[in-house]
């Protein structure tokens, strides 16, 4: 006897659907935690700089330990210089996490006018495929790197955190769309 399911085919992704429940679960649990991130903006920052520095102290070990492969003085001597580099950014990002987090949100700012920049030219290349789509984008990465510079060092202590909340958020509205979508429901 053969049984027969709502869903015949693998999804195309070759992956496991999770069922629909764990797919709600986990985007409400995505904006709960946006939610509680967006009560505190300035904890979320200095935790999110802090957890950047152990992430940087962790690579920049393995960089120096993987020197150790590499055939040649100029590859090994580069990846120690770069896994030092690594190391000592971390440790100032765990020890000081506050001007470590001034610190990223400068660097942030500036990469997103540069970012909205490029993008500002190349939508005029791609003009007829979306590319009014790509100058807006381009326009609003401008602007919101003009308004993190403009309100920095002030901006330092929130950006980040801010940044964090939103992104949990839309992650979790998107776990739910996806939970709530016809064609993904499996369980």
């Amino acid at each position: 006897m053969t049984t027969y399911h709502a869903r015949s085919e693998p999804p195309a992704s070759g992956f496991a659907v999770p069922p629909t429940w764990v797919r709600i679960l986990l985007g409400i649990v995505l904006i709960a935690a946006g939610i509680f991130v967006l009560g505190d903006v300035a904890l979320a920052t200095v935790i999110s700089a802090m957890l950047i520095g152990i992430a940087a102290i962790v690579a920049g070990g393995f960089e120096i330990v993987h020197a150790f492969w590499t055939k040649g003085w100029g590859g090994f001597v580069w990846q120690i210089l770069l896994g030092i580099i690594y190391v000592a950014f971390g440790f100032v990002l765990v020890t000081r996490p506050v001007a470590g987090a001034l610190a990223l949100t400068y660097f942030l700012g500036l990469l997103l006018i540069a970012s909205g920049v490029v993008r500002m030219f190349l939508a005029f290349r791609h003009w007829q495929e979306a590319g009014w789509f790509m100058l807006l984008s381009g326009a609003i990465g401008v602007v919101a790197g003009g308004v993190i510079l403009s309100g920095w060092p002030l901006s330092g202590l929130w950006v980040l955190g801010f940044f964090i909340g939103i992104d949990l958020i839309s992650h979790g509205v998107a776990w739910l769309i996806y939970a709530w979508r016809p064609a993904a429901r499996t369980a």
